[in-house]
């Protein structure tokens, strides 16, 4: 065996997990993480990266299966990079998710907290409201497709009309407007040369209410009118319905969805979805957890977790549209939510209008700065802030607010165990923790955490 060392190719025997979705194995008394390495596997693996404790392996090739792993549902998934751990029974994935998030509250001295273990998502397929897919090709000049990129191969794409996790509603419209542009001749936006007229297909659903809102990607580089594709998408037999077509005109260098236009070709450029009891209008750019029923178990778990909000003053940091604030809005004497994207709070104010909720306000702004503006000390605090987690500069703020009672909201346990780290610091105790599983079969997990402050 090659000696442990940058840039060696290694085969190595995957002994545990850690997170995000990273194989574990020990080699000489080195700690070797492979990303998408599953437990039980036996890896071929190159070493790319040395950090302080472990080594970063890439994983090249799987020479054994797991005794863990099975056959799996999705005919892509051997290829496509949207699903990681299909293969391993469900029970097993969120097993691994709790023992993940325990080993990094470990590491930071997280401590004398209940731990309620993690939830799992109440459907494992066909769970996700949204789709961003990317025309692309798998070989240079070759036939477009239209789907996700292969593991390990981020400049190719693989056509995915069977994913499995979505409902056949996308999988109609994938196929659909795959097969019109490929008899209509058009061709990828490639990023390097910026030439090209296709790049993303963004299919949008309410699960709970049917609506379907499909947006097409282009650049500006064609004037095409896709007329033809809409009649088509208009006749295919939904379970749900169609509710706008739209086109985004979209000639940024990068990779992003951005809008420099939007065109509406069909219906409206927006659609509805319900959450416990109440009606959220979400448009083209808007954030709305991809998991609908996923996501109704986790804003029940907040507000079971901040408990007695009647009469109280609730700030709702990084709001988003304002979804969780909405939710416990009912119980509560008044909810301050602040949120840096403009567009998800006019949508934040938009819907609490449409629920009828008048003890709402909502502030467009960075935390770090609009925080000073908030002159009241609340009785609870809502934080659910993006990957990053809480900026080191406002954290300290909010903990100068002294509430007595918080409630954090982690999509990235590598964020959310440090800034708790501060909190416990400062005089806060993590009182009880439960993961929560909107994303099964990959890496991600979401993580609900209620903080009191030691009198």
């Amino acid at each position: 065996m090659a000696k442990v060392k940058k840039k060696a190719v290694l085969e190595v025997k995957i002994e545990e997990t850690a997170f995000p979705n990273m194989g574990v194995a020990y080699v000489d008394g080195h700690e070797i993480r492979v990303k998408n390495a599953l437990p039980g596997q036996k890896v071929k693996t190159y070493l790319s990266r040395k950090r302080k404790n472990y080594y970063k392996g890439k994983l090249l090739e799987v020479l054994e299966r797991s005794p863990l792993e099975k056959e799996v549902q999705c005919p892509h998934y051997e290829k496509c990079g949207g699903c990681s751990q299909q293969s391993i029974e469900y029970q097993l994935q969120i097993d691994n998710k709790a023992k993940q998030v325990q080993k990094l509250f470990d590491n930071f001295g997280i401590e004398d907290y209940q731990f309620l273990g993690i939830e799992p998502s109440p459907d494992i397929f066909e769970y996700r409201n949204k789709m961003e897919f990317s025309f692309g090709d798998l070989e240079k000049g070759g036939e477009l497709q239209l789907g996700m990129h292969p593991r390990g191969r981020r400049f190719d794409i693989i056509s995915v009309d069977s994913c499995c996790l979505v409902d056949n509603d996308f999988r109609l419209i994938l196929t659909t407007v795959l097969n019109y542009f490929r008899e209509q001749g058009f061709k990828k936006y490639h990023v390097q040369s910026r030439e090209g007229y296709l790049r993303n297909l963004v299919v949008r659903k309410g699960l709970n209410t049917g609506e379907i809102l499909v947006n097409l990607v282009t650049t500006s580089q064609i004037d095409h009118d896709p007329v033809e594709l809409s009649k088509r998408l208009e006749k295919l037999d939904y379970k749900g319905e169609l509710v706008g077509f739209i086109q985004t005109i979209n000639d940024d260098f990068s990779d992003a969805v951005k809008c420099d236009e939007l065109i509406v070709h069909y219906g409206r450029e927006y659609y509805y979805e319900e959450l416990l009891g109440l009606k959220f209008k979400v448009k083209p750019f808007s954030f709305f957890q991809p998991n609908t029923l996923g996501a109704e178990k986790l804003y029940s778990i907040v507000k079971e977790f901040l408990g007695d909000a009647d009469d109280k003053l609730v700030y709702d940091l990084y709001c988003g549209t304002g979804t969780i604030g909405q939710i416990v809005a009912s119980n509560a004497k008044e909810v301050v939510g602040i949120e840096i994207v403009e567009e998800a709070v006019e949508m934040a104010k938009e819907n609490a209008e449409l629920n009828g909720l008048d003890n709402c306000r909502f502030i467009a702004g960075d935390v770090l700065e609009k925080i000073d503006k908030l002159a009241k000390k609340p009785d609870l605090i809502i934080i659910d802030p993006p990957r990053a987690g809480i900026h080191p500069k406002a954290l300290p703020k909010i903990i100068d607010f002294a509430c007595d009672e918080m409630v954090y909201v982690s999509c990235n346990p590598r964020t959310l165990a440090p800034n708790l780290k501060e909190f416990q610091d400062a005089g806060y105790l993590v009182e009880k923790v439960k993961c929560v599983d909107m994303f099964p079969h990959t890496a991600h997990v979401e993580t609900v955490v209620r903080l009191f402050k030691i009198k």
